[in-house]
């Protein structure tokens, strides 16, 4: 199989680290994980490991994270329990419960850092490690976390904002999908640093999806300039799409993280380019450097935030990413 183009030397680097598969399952997201059985695999460690994620409904990207993560469970022997809740406060309080039950390790993504700071620092302060994923790369040292695991995503956005800039693309609407969630406004600037033209940022719903493409579609019609449109998520990609092509706009898409069907977008030219962030190690490394830490103080990256992404899906390597995607392993 082909591989993939990573964007930077540590990408690489992590890449020589770990192998992974996954099996995805759409919209487990919002459910509390009550089911324990899945980490009693092969390993032996025995730890009760939390994840509290900020994943959405509608949004398969926190199902594949999950899957990592239990997978990871299944093949240590911890018992993974798993919730989300893209509410900041609510996600907090979960954090809270999970640090009552003290469990061995707490796994937390940031998309609002200043609204779970306090929760995260009563985590650390009762001795239980923690590892932010995904998003508040910037704030998990200050808030006492081991280590942080995604994507870099002024750089991934750099990174789109160049090829942009090399396809002639001029005037691009960003599409965020999630109200006050940094990193997306993060990838949005990035973006907008290389691209070398105009960028404007779209503010949409990813709980309301044909709502997104309406108003896609809207922004289009009502401004004709409009040769790009980047979209921070795979559903939103595909709802772009269909977006671009009511408005009878010519704008060319591309989009952040990735999904069978946006795999299949790029494979048949609808969609530029994708951005894979790859999820399912951000799970599955999670769980694993926190059980490493709690049996033998091993940390990966030195203190670094370790890279997952970006990797760039384009028409060259679409079909073998997407087969991975289809059988849910992307």
């Amino acid at each position: 199989m082909k591989a993939l183009y990573r964007v930077g030397a540590s990408v690489a680097a992590l890449a020589l680290l770990v192998t992974a598969a996954a099996c995805s399952s759409e919209n487990a997201v919002n459910r509390d994980d009550d089911d324990t059985s899945g980490g009693k695999g092969g390993g032996t460690y025995g730890l009760k490991i939390a994840v509290v994620t900020h994943g959405a409904a509608g949004d398969a990207f926190w199902s594949i994270v999950k899957n990592g993560v239990e997978k990871a469970g299944t093949d240590l022997g911890d018992t993974i329990q798993y919730s989300s809740d893209g509410d900041p406060q609510k996600q907090a309080q979960l954090i809270d419960a999970a640090v009552n039950q003290k469990v061995d390790g707490l796994v937390v993504s940031m998309a609002n850092p200043d609204a779970l700071k306090a929760s995260v620092e009563k985590a650390v302060a009762a001795g239980i490690p923690v590892i932010t994923i995904n998003s508040g790369a910037s704030r998990s040292a200050e808030f006492g976390a081991l280590t942080h695991i995604g994507q870099d995503e002024k750089v991934a956005g750099e990174a789109v904002g160049t090829e942009l800039k090399k396809q002639g693309i001029k005037n691009v609407v960003c599409v965020i999908h999630e109200a006050g969630n940094v990193g997306l406004e993060e990838r949005c600037a990035a973006v907008g640093a290389t691209l070398g033209g105009q960028i404007q940022n779209l503010q949409v719903d990813i709980n309301n999806l044909q709502s997104s493409q309406s108003t896609i579609k809207a922004k289009l019609q009502a401004d004709t300039a409009i040769d790009g449109v980047v979209t921070l998520g795979g559903p939103v990609a595909n709802v772009a799409a269909a977006g671009i092509a009511e408005a009878a706009s010519t704008a060319k898409l591309a989009t952040f993280d990735l999904n069978a069907e946006v795999a299949k977008g790029v494979q048949d030219g609808k969609i530029l380019f994708a951005v894979d962030q790859q999820p399912y190690l951000q799970g599955y490394m999670a769980v694993t450097m926190l059980t490493q830490y709690k049996a033998n103080l091993n940390v990966l990256g030195g203190g670094q935030q370790v890279l997952t992404g970006p990797a760039l899906v384009t028409k060259e390597n679409a079909a073998q990413v997407a087969e991975l995607a289809a059988a849910g392993t992307r």
